[in-house]
């Protein structure tokens, strides 16, 4: 007779062990990803259903305090999102938004966006959120081919900064040291205020980091033209990908080919950690011109790879006021164009 339980995982080793028998699985429900959010003093829950003492679904949850509500966030998951699993799951995930005073739980599943997870959503009581909760639509490289058919199958132009990097003798270094994110930071803010947009706090980029480098899962790519910095980003690698998860680019780099050279650095290093994707993490979709990251879609684009469409971010409505919560939303994503 089979058993199911749900507790909390307090393993570390068996958590990460059940990430890595499931290869969509990402870094945003690894175990450090909740050492990150601990660290900046946010409460989290690893959640596990356990099939007769066999850990078979996980769900990390961390609880957000923001003026609008409370709520908390399953970005990545839970893995898998399918019946029987995830609906015993959310049950007891709704108990601890209950108890913890949530007006909502959102979640975005590392799930394809099909019939098939949109009935699941469907089943769960589930309705699609007014805002992302993390990147729905990405572009994915493969990069077991050699190095010749990845560079054949860029854009022409791509390419061409690329090659011209090289000739320029363009130096991408790489960083292991979380002091190389006060620099990073600094860069961003200058960015945030030329492109009208809110950068991500000092101690949030810093904790990410020294979360994840710690088990050599991160790493700063730096491009400089004779000493001086043209560009950076921050890859996070992770299970069998590696993800462009933040870049920043300096005014220098109007004029060479800085954020290239990182990213091929990026995908060569990648290659040699024996990983199978290159995750450029979001794109604006095709037919949005006036979205605000299209023009640095573009850029990604420019490298190649698939575009992979999961199922966006979904709420589960706990309280009354998650209807108030919900228009607030949807007028927030309309001036933030996203």
């Amino acid at each position: 007779m089979t058993e199911y339980k749900v507790r909390g995982v307090a393993s570390k080793e068996e958590w990460e062990a059940f990430i890595l028998s499931h290869p969509e699985a990402n870094f945003l429900q690894s175990w450090n990803w909740g050492v990150f959010h601990q660290n900046l003093g946010k409460k989290i829950f690893r959640i596990g259903l356990y099939e007769n003492d066999r850990l078979s679904a996980i769900a990390l949850c961390i609880k957000e305090v923001a003026k609008r509500g409370t709520y908390l966030t399953i970005a990545g998951g839970p893995i898998p999102f399918s019946e029987p699993y995830v609906g015993m799951l959310m049950r007891d995930i709704k108990k601890i938004a209950e108890e913890e005073g949530c007006d909502f739980i959102r979640l975005r599943p590392q799930e394809l966006d099909s019939e098939v997870s949109r009935e699941t959503a469907r089943t769960l009581g589930l309705r699609k959120s007014p805002l992302y909760l993390t990147a729905d639509l990405t572009l994915q490289l493969d990069i077991q081919q050699p190095e010749e058919e990845l560079l054949r199958q860029m854009r022409k132009s791509t390419r061409y900064e690329i090659k011209r990097a090289e000739r320029e003798k363009i130096e991408v270094k790489i960083s292991k040291d979380p002091a190389d994110i006060h620099k990073f930071y600094e860069h961003e803010v200058a960015l945030a205020k030329k492109q009208h947009f809110v950068p991500f706090s000092y101690k949030f980029l810093h904790e990410q980091f020294k979360a994840f480098v710690q088990n050599d899962q991160a790493a700063l790519f730096h491009a400089y033209k004779n000493h001086e910095l043209l560009a950076s980003a921050f890859i996070i690698f992770y299970n069998s990908e590696a993800v462009y998860h933040y870049g920043v680019s300096t005014p220098a780099n109007t004029n060479w080919p800085g954020a290239h050279a990182c990213q091929w650095a990026a995908i060569q290093e990648a290659r040699r950690r024996g990983l199978g994707r290159y995750n450029f993490w979001g794109v604006a979709p095709k037919n949005e011109p006036g979205h605000r990251f299209a023009h640095l879609s573009v850029f990604k684009r420019g490298f190649g790879g698939e575009e992979v469409q999961y199922l966006p971010a979904h709420d589960l409505p706990i309280s009354r006021r998650y209807s108030y919560i919900r228009l607030f939303e949807l007028l927030r994503k309309t001036v933030r164009r996203v």
